[in-house]
């Protein structure tokens, strides 16, 4: 069964240059993003595929969770279109990944992650992971999902959520 594993960037400082885009990760935000690859790997929900918004903050996310990953971390494919997305680019992008793709992990921003996970979270899912993502999403915050049917065809209140993990 697909696994999608949606995650927000770790905690980011304030650019240099003034611009939103180019905001990095606070020392805090490197730790996180690490925390996030150990629990990934100590749960065995390793992604083989991964898309990431191209802001800096979440380049500098997936470099610090692929570093715990090792050798078995995905090459992440950055897309433009999740910089700050709404669910609904954030789920079109989704819906053009292959089904030969086993576990998804996208890493994008706020609102837009806890969005779009509210609106797949079926009714088969894990209430208490509902309720705390639901009621807040901290940075290198991570719901998982299983997906029961094709990545094309996910569409809202399709996929179970079963964790929630926060890297405090």
């Amino acid at each position: 069964m697909p696994e999608l594993l949606i995650l927000r960037h770790g905690e980011a400082g304030h650019s240099f240059s003034g611009e939103d885009h180019s905001r990095t990760l606070t020392s805090h935000g490197q730790d996180q993003a690490r925390a996030v690859g150990r629990w990934l790997v100590g749960s065995g929900n390793l992604p083989d595929n991964t898309v990431c918004s191209d802001a800096m903050r979440t380049r500098q996310t997936c470099i610090w969770v692929n570093h715990e990953l090792g050798e078995k971390a995905p090459t992440p494919y950055l897309d433009s279109r999740l910089y700050l997305a709404a669910p609904r680019t954030m789920l079109s992008i989704i819906n053009e990944v292959p089904q030969t793709v086993r576990t998804l992990l996208v890493v994008a921003h706020m609102p837009g992650v806890q969005e779009l996970s509210m609106d797949l979270a079926s009714a088969q899912s894990q209430e208490d992971p509902v309720i705390q993502m639901g009621g807040s999403w901290p940075p290198a915050g991570i719901a998982r999902f299983q997906v029961h049917k094709p990545w094309a065809e996910l569409d809202g209140r399709d996929a179970e959520l079963t964790d929630f993990f926060t890297a405090g």
